[in-house]
């Protein structure tokens, strides 16, 4: 509860402050100074940190496969890891990057609106160079691109875009298409210039060659999903797919496995003197076995089936019969284990 001050108590602090004993600031309960947080409402954050993380997750799964598929497209060494993830305004992405320069747009179906993957120029003709057959020299050229340089180029971001796909699995089932490759970034507007988008900068390396892969993906294209991109959500999911992507490949897999089978005719008991002695020709009585008894037909060490003896043609062969439930042996010595004890 407030107190409340009496009439001769405001006096004495009203004369106090007149001959300046006490400062104002000191009457007040909210003397202790706040900390203010800066907020700029041209830049507004869009993505809060646990969503930029997720997404430099999922794209550093694009740069490992992205690696793989240059070096084998290259045949060079390529490497390709992820810088930072940033947001910031298309104004500032389209003023940050090289003029003339290679810029993929990208739709990215099923989501609304495109995105851009900017590729810088070193990087642009290296590849070009590489794949014309040369040593992939580094260049530094400044020029748009030719029509023959232009189809290769669109060849090796559709390689891309796979490996994009496949990082973007665990969250949407999404399906980029490149639409076209423009050199001039003031022909890019895919979004207002105050519109905020994530930037993932790739430092791309061919051989000697060293540049820049952005990916420009702008926010109103996201939106939709940004739920959706945060490190809870992102684990379950790859948890949820491995599950089911792995039981097929583990299925497959196994349909292919050689595995022995035998035929177990029947048994006899002898001692080590008597396997010694034995020699050609001999016969070994089998017990307890029948002209109709069934014989056992196992898979590896295990009985499975129960049998019976024909031909086929001028082969030997069995009819699978009924199967045998065998209790697995680790139940056995459970079993074993509790009576004893």
């Amino acid at each position: 509860m407030t107190d409340i001050l009496s009439q001769d108590e405001i006096d004495q602090l009203l004369n106090a402050i007149s001959s300046g004993e006490v400062q104002a600031e000191e009457l007040s309960p909210q003397a202790e100074q706040k900390k203010v947080k800066i907020y700029d409402f041209k830049r507004p954050d869009k993505f809060s940190k646990d969503q930029i993380r997720t997404v430099q997750m999922m794209h550093e799964t694009f740069a490992r496969l992205t690696t793989t598929a240059l070096s084998a497209k290259l045949r060079a060494m390529v490497q390709v890891h992820v810088t930072s993830v940033d947001q910031l305004t298309y104004e500032e992405f389209i003023r940050s990057i090289p003029n003339p320069t290679t810029l993929a747009l990208i739709n990215m179906d099923p989501l609304k609106g495109s995105s851009i993957l900017e590729i810088d120029p070193a990087i642009t003709f290296t590849i070009i160079d590489r794949l014309f057959g040369g040593a992939g020299e580094h260049y530094k050229l400044s020029r748009e691109l030719t029509d023959i340089e232009l189809s290769v180029v669109e060849g090796i971001v559709v390689h891309i875009l796979g490996n994009l796909r496949e990082a973007w699995s665990t969250v949407i089932d999404l399906r980029p298409r490149l639409g076209t490759i423009e050199t001039n970034p003031q022909f890019a507007q895919i979004v207002p210039p105050n519109e905020m988008v994530m930037l993932i900068t790739l430092e791309t390396k061919i051989s000697e060659s060293e540049g820049m892969m952005n990916l420009c993906i702008p926010y109103i294209t996201i939106e939709p999903i940004i739920q959706k991109l945060s490190a809870q959500y992102w684990f379950s999911s790859i948890r949820r797919g491995e599950s089911e992507v792995n039981k097929k490949i583990i299925q497959g897999r196994l349909e292919q496995v050689q595995v022995n089978i035998s035929v177990e005719v029947g048994s006899a008991d002898l001692s080590f003197n008597e396997i010694l002695n034995l020699e050609k020709g001999e016969v070994i009585k089998l017990s307890k076995m029948k002209i109709n008894d069934d014989f056992i037909f196992k898979v590896g060490e295990r009985p499975k089936y129960k049998c019976r003896p024909g031909r086929v043609g001028s082969h030997i062969a069995v009819q699978i019969g009924e199967d045998i439930e065998e209790i697995p042996d680790e139940f056995l010595t459970t079993s074993r284990s509790r009576e004893e004890y």
